[in-house]
């Protein structure tokens, strides 16, 4: 039985990786279940409305323009209207969605999906001052062996202080996350010079 059933992982493995690898190649796989990182306290739906651009990220397949920013719009006390553009090959690209508060006595954490036959997505709001900057988290498990994870450092400008992402990058790494691949995303003057930018 203990053989059999070490078969049965070790297949189940390499389904998983097979099924799987074109998705993963381009994200952040680890091992294990997702983190459970602190969210923001207190938080509310209403201040964060507007729009955010994407400063900083984690390597994401489904991003590969630049100028990325996303404007969120209240429809109800717990849903919003989440609309996201990129600049691709000298085009405005835009693709609509739905936002929900999932759990309303813990309203930072958020799902959304940009399609009515998908679920909805983590969306965590780890950390916001709501005029400055916003850090958000979500993560994915894959039959509980490993995770594939995504990591936003948002602006309500196109730029922000050296500090402040510094400061955001080690938030991330106090929560378990891993951001050693984290990159600029490609704004202009969004870093200084002999900071790393995303080519």
């Amino acid at each position: 039985h203990f053989l059999q059933a070490c078969f049965e992982w070790a297949l189940s493995v390499v389904l998983v990786s097979v099924l799987f690898l074109p998705f993963i190649e381009a994200q952040v796989p680890h091992w294990g279940p997702c983190p459970e990182p602190t969210v923001q306290p207190t938080f509310n739906l209403k201040q964060f409305m507007g729009r955010w651009f994407e400063i900083a990220k984690l390597p994401a397949q489904f991003e590969k323009g630049r100028c990325i920013e996303t404007n969120f719009t209240l429809t109800t006390d717990s849903s919003i209207r989440v609309v996201s553009s990129e600049i691709l090959k000298g085009e405005l690209r835009k693709i609509e969605g739905i936002g929900v508060i999932e759990d309303i006595k813990n309203p930072a954490k958020l799902g959304i999906s940009y399609s009515y036959v998908l679920p909805y997505s983590p969306y965590w709001i780890l950390s916001t001052d709501y005029v400055n900057s916003a850090l958000v988290y979500s993560c994915t498990d894959i039959l509980r062996l490993f995770h594939v994870d995504f990591a936003w450092i948002l602006g309500r400008t196109r730029s922000l202080p050296d500090s402040t992402v510094e400061k955001a990058r080690e938030t991330f790494a106090k929560n378990n996350i891993d951001v050693s691949r984290m990159v600029a995303s490609r704004n202009r003057d969004a870093f200084s010079s002999n900071s790393p930018v995303e080519l």
